[in-house]
């Protein structure tokens, strides 16, 4: 009993690690020359990148128990309207910074309505991504921004520093800052105290309603930079272009709660799982196998992570 225990107790801690270490052997394995270069885990830091960025915003909301399902639809507004800045000239840190502002404000009205009249979440965030997808597609009357993009807003997004991609970097300094934040500051440590017991939280004396106002906040802040910074890599902008994030970002958060910190979203577990995503589609696409694979592959994958998450804490019957 004690040996099934130890194993059960194994699994549940380094089982996500695991699933990624062998992933990484089986394509390793099936491509090793193309799998296997300095070349592709550089392409793959790439790819993750923005993945990551947006996760982390899906990973502040879930840390005080609530959800953002207009993640996808922030990306796109913050992405066309640093593209269409960009076409009528405005400096680049104003393309970069101006989308950002914009999407944090739609971040705290959201969390307003959350906290203010008591409603879910999931249907608020819904909403509002309706009708910010309603708004992207009338300012760009439904076409792709690709013309007279300068370059010199194109470079952070394809530009990089010691043969290192700049959106590496970037990912990279989000992930240890947000890491520090939530673990190392009061901020983060009341976030983790209203999604443990909200109403514990409130009779401790947490701020709760301004917490998750910022929470909502920033997770809108981080979708919006994803978006411009998806908007410089490729050089245009799609009113749906951020949409295809929505399920990979809380896929990848899901999977970081069995990482880690058991149950509990946490910053380097949402980067684990985000990588591991990433090197499954980096491992497919040489693969060449169909791209809807993907999208079927990162459901049951969200799956298997909550429902192993709720056998570790005993709740399947």
């Amino acid at each position: 009993m004690n040996k099934k225990a130890s194993l059960a107790d194994f699994m549940k801690a380094y089982g996500t690690m695991l699933a990624g270490a062998l992933i990484v052997i089986v394509f390793g394995i099936l491509s090793f020359d193309a799998f296997f270069t300095f070349g592709n885990f550089i392409n793959i830091t790439r790819q993750i990148s923005l993945l990551v960025i947006i996760a982390l915003g899906a990973t502040l909301v879930m840390s005080v128990d609530e959800f953002d399902l207009s993640i996808g639809a922030m990306a796109s507004l913050g992405g066309v309207t640093a593209a269409k800045m960009a076409v009528w000239g405005a400096p680049t840190i104003l393309c970069f910074a101006l989308p950002v502002m914009i999407c944090f404000v739609i971040g705290l009205l959201n969390g307003f309505i959350v906290t203010k009249f008591r409603v879910l979440s999931f249907i608020t965030s819904l909403a509002m991504g309706t009708v910010i997808g309603g708004f992207t597609f009338r300012f760009t009357g439904g076409a792709t921004i690709f013309e007279n993009i300068p370059k010199s807003f194109t470079y952070i997004g394809s530009g990089s520093l010691f043969s290192i991609p700049l959106l590496s970097i970037i990912m990279i300094l989000l992930t240890v800052f947000f890491w520090f934040t939530m673990r190392h500051t009061a901020f983060g440590r009341k976030l983790y105290a209203i999604g443990g017991n909200e109403v514990a939280s409130r009779v401790s004396g947490i701020n709760v309603t301004l917490h998750k106002n910022l929470a909502f906040a920033l997770c809108a802040a981080l979708a919006a930079l994803t978006g411009v910074l998806m908007a410089s890599r490729l050089g245009s902008a799609h009113p749906t272009g951020g949409d295809g994030f929505f399920l990979q970002a809380y896929a990848a958060a899901f999977l970081g709660r069995t990482v880690f910190r058991e149950g509990v979203p946490n910053i380097w577990g949402t980067f684990v799982g985000a990588a591991i995503l990433g090197i499954l589609a980096n491992g497919l696409t040489i693969m060449q196998v169909p791209t809807f694979m993907q999208d079927l592959l990162t459901g049951c994958i969200i799956i298997l992570a909550v429902v192993a998450q709720k056998i570790g804490h005993g709740d399947a019957k």
